[in-house]
């Protein structure tokens, strides 16, 4: 890239990201699509917003074997995604190609009907991952459409998470739009029936068991029973209100067993998440591998006012760890990450139901029983909607990956509580499992650094591998006969 065009992108619709030391530049773009893409009786579209970079392509003849980046995006602000996937970043030039993040809908700035998009039921109800699988497919053939004797330009989907998912999932229904699809830490088995509810508890405690000192874990569990017991006098709510200075104060029981319990319960899971090897701030601002650092501090075994004490230093690690935050906010569900719960909750009422249970024994959580009509009445009472628990499975499969769905790469770390959910072993020999024993969630799909594990560099190794094989393979059938 000439010196004049950096300058010029930088000075027009482009927008710079920072993933580690690497600057990321983009152009930020829309496109018109249906609101509804499953209806012929209305016309109604929105903007999605897309962020692309074809420097690294070349022009001419060459272009239409030059392949397509293609992220998926996920719940959240595309440009998140686009900070943290430093891996297609530098893959593109090694490829001489274009790099394509898709915000999803609903998320960001792609808000089919603006600031009253989360208003109602009916308005929430186009945020699917069917409509949001053809979003994409939409942009991709409009982006990439072939020439009537040739095929398009090959394109590769990569995604994280759920993002991860939807580039398995768009692999599998629009499989003449995508050649391949690295999906990272994808859960796509995390459904009733497939998985058991507990796994998800149970490979996070083990995180925080092996991560210091068995201590932790179990102080974590005991902490449960002392917030608790606190919360029950109006001198253990001022106490826990002076120790953990929160940016609400806790004025009764249940605003501990619920709103505090589900906080603590959400960061121990994040904290696994984003248990990298070096700093990072994808979630929050954390050190290098952060749960371990919150461990430290959990180190022996506490009760009482003392457990309180290093519990609270602990989760600073967390919510606080630039020393930023003037308080402790339990209540937001919107973080200044990017990324927003209330997409998220929706859609996990309607088809995104993953059971998560524990038991108290087996993992360091209070014991929650799995209740599918429960779960179903608060979905009601919160949005009017019924879950429909088995959506997923019926419109991609999930238990099984049979001969018919081929040039998918389904990465997993091991350390990473998603796992459990994860495709951990296939018989197709068209569909590929990395392991990765010392991987957080979706680590693989970030830059690469120095202090990564070696697991995580083969891994990368194998993506490469794969995705070379699936663009040989396309560009020998690239006349269309």
């Amino acid at each position: 890239m000439t010196a004049a065009l950096w300058v010029a992108l930088i000075a027009g619709l482009s927008a710079a990201v920072r993933d580690g030391t690497a600057t990321y530049v983009y152009q930020t773009k829309t496109i018109d699509v249906p609101i509804d893409h499953f209806t012929y009786t209305g016309e109604a579209t929105f903007k999605l917003r897309y962020l692309i970079n074809d420097t690294y392509a070349p022009g001419g003849a060459d272009l239409p074997a030059s392949p397509i980046l293609f992220y998926a995006g996920n719940e959240g602000d595309i440009e998140l995604f686009a900070q943290n996937t430093g891996f297609m970043w530098e893959l593109a030039p090694k490829l001489k190609a274009t790099l394509l993040f898709v915000e999803h809908r609903f998320y960001g700035h792609s808000l089919p009907f603006g600031n009253a998009s989360y208003d109602s039921p009916k308005n929430l109800g186009y945020l699917t991952s069917e409509q949001a699988l053809a979003d994409f497919a939409l942009v991709l053939r409009t982006l990439n459409p072939p020439n009537g004797t040739t095929r398009a330009r090959p394109v590769i989907a990569f995604g994280g998470s759920y993002g991860g998912m939807l580039a398995a999932w768009i692999r599998i229904k629009y499989p003449h739009l995508v050649a391949g699809a690295i999906a990272a830490s994808a859960p796509v088995r995390q459904f009733a029936g497939v998985t058991d509810c507990g796994i998800f508890n149970q490979i996070l405690t083990s995180v925080y068991q092996v991560a210091y000192t068995a201590d932790c874990a179990d102080n974590i569990r005991r902490s449960w029973t002392t917030l608790q017991n606190y919360s029950t006098s109006a001198d253990g709510l001022r106490l826990l209100n002076e120790k953990f200075k929160f940016c609400t104060n806790l004025t009764k029981g249940t605003d501990v067993t619920e709103t505090l319990f589900d906080y603590l319960t959400d960061v121990y899971g994040n904290l696994a998440m984003i248990n990298y090897p070096y700093p990072s701030s994808f979630l929050a601002p954390v050190p290098a591998y952060p749960v371990r650092e919150f461990c430290g501090r959990l180190a022996q075994n506490y009760t009482g006012v003392e457990l309180l004490d290093h519990l609270q230093s602990a989760l600073s690690i967390y919510y606080n760890y630039d020393g930023k935050a003037a308080c402790l906010n339990i209540n937001s569900s919107y973080d200044g990450t990017g990324i927003s719960d209330r997409g998220w909750d929706f859609q996990a009422c309607t088809e995104m139901v993953m059971p998560i249970c524990a038991d108290g024994v087996h993992d360091m959580f209070p014991p929650q029983q799995w209740n599918m009509q429960t779960y179903a009445d608060k979905c009601f009472k919160k949005y009017g909607v019924h879950p429909r628990p088995a959506n997923a499975l019926l419109n991609y499969g999930g238990e099984f990956l049979d001969a018919s769905i081929t040039n998918i790469v389904f990465s997993n770390g091991l350390l990473d509580p998603w796992s459990g959910g994860g495709v951990l072993r296939s018989s197709n020999e068209n569909v590929k499992i990395v392991l990765i024993p010392e991987g957080a969630h979706h680590l693989d799909l970030r830059a690469s650094n120095p202090a990564d594990p070696a697991s995580v560099t083969r891994a990368r190794a194998v993506h490469v591998q794969n995705i070379q094989k699936w663009l040989t393979e396309y560009r020998k059938q690239r006349k269309v006969y």
